[in-house]
């Protein structure tokens, strides 16, 4: 391993004992919670004035090796650093979800997903050895032959385990550019298909396919996205000024038809993360006047991240709302997995059901074939993630359309990230994930409860 600055190993070791230091100091019989700024989470939880872990000094790569193309980067690295990063030697992580500030431990304990997970499956399947400070105050290094049962139980444990502090990743070659084709489909049928040939090959026309997500308008207007890296230089398109990538994607084509474009890799890594998708528009950041002034470096998904919080803190909202005589919102902010022969079923009800579009799409599979206890989802199966990320009137029940869509993916035999608020009983929730599987692991690295039980954390929002 090849430090990427003389510094980046002792800052990280400084950071490690700053780490153990904040653990040992906060009481024995209070909750250990990170001191994070920042979060991508979209579950709300009661405020408390504890201290929180120091993870100051775990932000950074620690080193890279080109030739066995592996990276050693501390947990709370963002991927928008380790990308900056792995580029200058001509490699990527495997996966790279879409938003810049999602960090690498946070991506493995929350799980991720992105347009190479049709071929690499999770990011949490490049891991191959992680150093977590369990709840029990110990720093292990585990792998699939070390506390291999934490290790497995790790990914959708979200900090109720452990905090990884240092995560040993598998990377990959890329090329300096992305060479995109957006095909419209006037079917979802057709559409789900196309993916299911693409994922199962590999491939579309003859020619190899890197990348693949897809993105719904409505029922007769979707596409896929099909990206293949590539090294001829040309002209590319730039998203983060005036034009906006979604609606890119859009044409009046025929069916089957593909408009192409092309970005520099870094900039395709990043495409979603500038409107946050399309979620920048309930900002205003997509009008075309506000836009012109709106300065490029906010226009980020950390920036409107912001403004949900304040709009979170304040019921701002809620408040313009009932002031326009209108019943509160419901916030419907979820992604869900469903096998992908389930998928067109559960879009169709969406769409019937469910006010909210664009809908995002994105095939994956499993790379490994032992199973990840706390997401039990089949190898050797496509399943299609399906995200959307809005609000609906509120029904007279508390998360009302939150829980009919739970319903409605148990029944397609698929399950959803627990980012979001959740609605689930106990039974139900163990059911999904992990149950005894999860309470076995807790009780061996976590035995004094210090860190929030999963189902407190997911659903009950402590």
């Amino acid at each position: 391993m090849m430090p990427v600055s003389g510094s980046a190993l002792s800052t990280y070791t400084s950071g490690v004992e700053r780490l153990l230091a904040s653990y040992r100091s906060i009481p024995a019989t209070a909750s250990v919670r990170l001191a994070k700024p920042t979060s991508n989470l979209f579950r709300t939880r009661a405020k408390t004035s504890a201290p929180g872990l120091d993870t100051s000094g775990l932000t950074d790569v620690i080193s890279i090796d080109p030739d066995a193309r592996t990276a050693d980067v501390a947990g709370m690295c963002t991927y928008e650093n380790l990308v900056a990063t792995t580029l200058r030697y001509g490699l990527s992580p495997l996966v790279v979800p879409q938003l810049r500030t999602i960090t690498l431990g946070g991506a493995v304990t929350g799980l991720g997903i992105e347009s190479a997970s049709f071929r690499n499956g999770l990011p949490h399947e490049s891991v191959l050895e992680m150093d977590i400070l369990t709840g029990a105050g110990e720093l292990l290094t585990v792998s699939a032959d070390q506390h291999a049962d934490l290790y497995r139980a790790f990914p959708n444990s979200y900090g109720t385990l452990g905090y990884s502090t240092r995560l040993r990743i598998e990377l990959e070659p890329i090329a300096p550019f992305v060479a995109l084709r957006h095909i419209r489909f006037h079917s979802l049928d057709a559409m789900l298909a196309a993916m299911e040939r693409i994922v199962e090959t590999r491939g579309l026309d003859g020619v190899a396919v890197d990348y693949l997500d897809a993105v719904v308008f409505s029922a007769d207007e979707s596409y896929l996205c099909v990206g293949k890296r590539t090294t001829t230089p040309g002209p590319v398109s730039d998203y983060t000024g005036n034009d906006i990538y979604y609606r890119s994607i859009q044409h009046d084509s025929a069916e089957g038809s593909g408009k192409e474009d092309r970005l520099t890799i870094n900039d395709y890594f990043w495409r979603w993360d500038t409107d946050w998708f399309w979620c920048s528009r309930a900002f205003g950041a997509q009008h075309p006047r506000l836009r012109r002034w709106w300065p490029r470096r906010f226009r980020r998904s950390s920036v409107y991240w912001k403004f949900v919080s304040l709009d979170q803190r304040f019921g701002i909202g809620d408040r313009i709302e009932n002031h326009n005589g209108r019943p509160p919102r419901e916030r419907v902010v979820q992604d869900v997995e469903v096998p992908i022969e389930r998928a067109r079923e559960f879009l169709q009800w969406f769409l019937d059901a469910v006010p909210i579009t664009p809908i995002w799409l994105c095939p994956l599979r499993l790379r490994d074939h032992h199973g990840w206890p706390l997401y039990p989802i089949r190898p050797d199966h496509t399943y299609v993630n399906i995200g959307f990320w809005s609000s609906v009137p509120a029904g007279a029940t508390e998360g009302e359309t939150n829980r009919a869509i739970e319903r409605k993916v148990s029944q397609l035999d698929g399950h959803k990230s627990l980012y979001s608020d959740s609605f689930y009983t106990r039974e139900e929730f163990d059911e999904l994930y992990g149950g005894e599987s999860y309470n076995t692991v807790k009780k061996t690295y976590d035995p004094d409860s210090r860190l929030l039980d999963l189902y407190a954390k997911a659903v009950q929002r402590r």
